[in-house]
């Protein structure tokens, strides 16, 4: 007699979500945000892929929870798309300076940042996950090439570390509209040549 598996939730730890997270943590380690799939962090958590799904839609989103980042690419990706293209500039502007102002989005960052710096493995995973997730997809439905969303991205990453980590004065204390009338109009000649 074959017993029948009910629906519903596994038998065992009430933390599933947890589960996955670890697994995920473990899977992106080793093999890096491009060539780790949901299969395989499904299969590590020994859970089904639609449970994986179901607690994080992506693996974009995953990679977001899994390493505690702040931003996540489906909330990323709108904001920077929405509007006019000549405003791109401006938006990205916009968004990074208010990513970074508030302290709960700001250490995270700054800690993936110090960590990729300084750890060969971190920083494969940082860049695949900002080039595939995040600059790339833009870039794409943009028609941009990806070298100057790379050139836009490191421009404000250079102003994230001259004004959180070397707290370089004016540049740490400006406000955030004196910045975007500095730097919008430089992000947004990437944008449209």
């Amino acid at each position: 007699m074959t017993v029948k598996r009910r629906p519903g939730r596994r038998p065992g730890s009430a933390d599933t979500r947890g589960e996955i997270l670890a697994a995920a943590r473990k899977v992106f380690a080793e093999k890096g945000f491009d060539k780790a799939t949901v299969r395989g962090i499904a299969r590590e958590a020994q859970v089904d892929p639609a449970l994986v799904h179901h607690y994080f839609d992506t693996k974009e989103g995953m990679f977001a929870a899994a390493m505690e980042l702040p931003i996540n690419p489906q909330q990323i990706i709108p904001v920077l798309l929405d509007g006019p293209r000549e405003e791109t500039g401006e938006r990205l502007v916009r968004l990074i300076l208010r990513l970074t102002a508030d302290e709960k989005t700001r250490a995270p960052m700054l800690a993936l940042l110090r960590s990729a710096m300084s750890n060969e493995q971190a920083v494969g995973m940082v860049r695949e996950f900002f080039t595939s997730a995040l600059l790339f997809q833009v870039a794409d439905r943009l028609g941009v090439p990806h070298l100057r969303i790379e050139a836009a991205f490191a421009q404000m990453l250079g102003v994230v570390v001259a004004r959180y980590v070397l707290r370089l004065e004016p540049l740490a204390s400006a406000g955030h509209d004196e910045l975007v009338e500095i730097l919008a109009p430089t992000l947004q000649r990437y944008f449209t040549g």
